[in-house]
């Protein structure tokens, strides 16, 4: 990876972008994407669009999300402890001794999950961690001190934690569900302009918000931009750490190539157009059966408007809701290679229906 790329990768995933509140990382991925574009346009919720060629009546999406999950301030005790409600998937089995950041109209105040000592536990009658038993410590003596500082019913809360390189092989850090995902998209647009591609249809690069609670910045996004194709990226689980069922996971390893999704919302036309680009690139992948949906915004765009040849290239991923979500360097390659070649495949106008 270029170092102007990494650096921008690093700076994206250190900073916050919770669901509904995605703005300061769409001001950081618009301001890298420019070079890269003709035009772009941000829509009411915050969702970000980069238009190659908008000229063009034929309209092809590559899409990825930019929200990451989060906690709101629920209710504050007379003591000045905090309770929350979860904005997406937010994991309370993990939050007990984190630190976080609760962003106020004053600033950001640091806060941590406090959690009582084993000591003075009953071990034996412990019970996991629950949104109702989970609890932030912002220093305050009482309600009025933690008021004082800014924070009232509604703040947002995410982890504190930084992105690192692990044994020179592995991304980890918070987040990389999905903004690794919007940084993909990124770079090929970055490859389409370098190599001065003159593409034959318009290439919206999209940076959805709200997929964390229910494909929502997608849905509206899709009826906006009415395409004709979307290519959707986002991660998967790697079933190979303890505690996975493969029999129900399905067997996907970080490390050895981006995942293609089969499933009704996946129209099967498109996902062959990208296996035989990767079988003819030689970029390795694996395959992943998703069932009634796919749990990701490629749903939103399948099922938009008239109905949109949709796919869904997905990225191995470890720990996913963690603060040390963790993806391998050559999957995050291989995944922009294999967008930035299916795009180049597809033609204008190009017709993607079963039966014609």
């Amino acid at each position: 990876m270029r170092q102007e790329s990494f650096d921008f990768l690093q700076k994206y995933l250190n900073n916050s972008s919770p669901t509904g509140f995605e703005s300061e990382g769409q001001k950081l991925w618009l301001e890298y994407l420019k070079p890269y574009i003709d035009d772009y346009f941000v829509d009411t919720y915050g969702t970000v669009v980069g238009v190659i060629n908008p000229e063009a009546d034929y309209k092809v999406v590559i899409e990825a999300h930019a929200d990451e999950i989060s906690w709101f301030v629920n209710y504050i005790t007379p003591e000045g402890y905090i309770y929350l409600k979860r904005n997406g998937g937010s994991d309370a089995l993990i939050a007990p001794s984190k630190r976080v950041n609760i962003y106020t109209a004053k600033g950001i105040v640091k806060a941590v999950f406090g959690w009582p000592a084993i000591h003075v536990r009953k071990v034996e009658q412990d019970k996991a961690p629950t949104i109702e038993t989970v609890f932030l410590d912002c220093g305050a003596a009482n309600r009025e001190e933690v008021e004082k500082m800014g924070i009232h019913v509604g703040c947002v809360a995410t982890f504190e934690d930084e992105f690192t390189v692990m044994n020179d092989r592995y991304y980890v850090g918070r987040a990389l569900d999905n903004r690794i995902g919007g940084f993909m998209i990124a770079e090929v647009a970055r490859l389409i302009q370098e190599r001065k591609h003159k593409l034959p249809f318009g290439l919206y690069i999209v940076n959805s918000v709200q997929e964390e609670i229910g494909l929502r910045g997608a849905e509206m996004i899709a009826h906006r931009i009415k395409p004709d194709v979307a290519i959707i990226t986002d991660v998967t689980h790697d079933t190979q750490s303890p505690m996975y069922e493969k029999k129900t996971s399905g067997d996907i390893h970080c490390g050895k190539g981006p995942v293609i999704a089969y499933g009704p919302a996946v129209q099967n036309n498109l996902r062959d157009l990208i296996i035989n680009t990767a079988q003819e690139k030689e970029i390795p992948f694996q395959r992943s059966a998703v069932s009634r949906a796919t749990g990701t915004d490629t749903d939103a765009f399948a099922y938009s408007n008239a109905g949109v040849a949709s796919a869904l290239i997905s990225l191995p991923l470890k720990y996913m809701h963690t603060t040390v979500e963790t993806v391998h360097k050559d999957d995050v390659e291989n995944v922009i290679k294999m967008i930035y070649e299916t795009i180049l495949k597809i033609e204008d106008k190009q017709d993607f229906r079963y039966l014609k």
